[in-house]
């Protein structure tokens, strides 16, 4: 493909982003609707992708992981560990050396990790802008949307893409004040997902040999 019809297609495409920007589409009521699916579903189960980069160390990192979430409980699971928050305490077990690191997270470090308590608490924290209606990482229309903190915080910004029919998230991009950036392609999203509250806290009786590290 040569370099003309690159800069055509990138002109078409900014080109059907800014018309439909003029529309005047409200951000905060396609954050308000997505939020409200996943709050009143008793539960999601999210198979996602994620890539995160540190600019300062020039490194990256690519993993497939799945969340379940309730409320602002969660339980993360990626190759290398698994995270349960039972809504106040958070337990991450590393496989590897075979260590809980038990700590109480701070709001912006679970925002970081949970999609559904960002979603829920953006109009606190941050200002939304709706950036146009392109299509999605998979293939479907979307609405592109950007959250700016309104205060000094360890995330600088947040980028959106919510499927424009279904509401459901398709890919977040946050990124932090130490110059971490993570990735998140949303595969495949299930609602109703309705897990008992002792589903979300660390099950001690499963790892006998793990040592406990508290970090509170």
């Amino acid at each position: 493909m040569n370099i003309n019809r690159w800069i055509w297609m990138l002109i078409m495409g900014l080109s059907a982003c800014w018309t439909t920007r003029l529309q005047a589409q409200d951000a905060e009521s396609i954050l308000d609707k997505t939020a409200s699916i996943l709050k009143d579903t008793n539960g999601v189960t999210v198979e996602f992708a994620i890539q995160t980069r540190s600019e300062r160390q020039q490194l990256s990192e690519s993993f497939e992981g799945t969340i379940d979430i309730k409320g602002e409980k969660f339980v993360l699971k990626t190759p290398d560990m698994v995270t349960w928050f039972d809504g106040t305490t958070q337990w991450s077990y590393v496989g590897q050396t075979e260590e809980v690191n038990v700590s109480a997270p701070t709001g912006d470090e679970l925002q970081a990790i949970n999609p559904v308590i960002l979603l829920q608490s953006y109009q606190k924290g941050f200002k939304a802008r709706y950036e146009g209606e392109c299509t999605a990482t998979n293939g479907k229309a979307a609405y592109e949307i950007r959250l700016l903190p309104k205060k000094k915080s360890d995330i600088t910004e947040v980028e959106l893409q919510i499927e424009k029919y279904s509401s459901y998230p398709v890919s977040l991009v946050v990124r932090m004040q130490d110059g971490i950036s993570s990735t998140i392609h949303i595969n495949k999203l299930q609602t109703g997902v309705n897990r008992p509250d002792d589903f979300f806290v660390f099950p001690e009786a499963d790892y006998p040999d793990a040592e406990v590290i508290d970090l509170r």
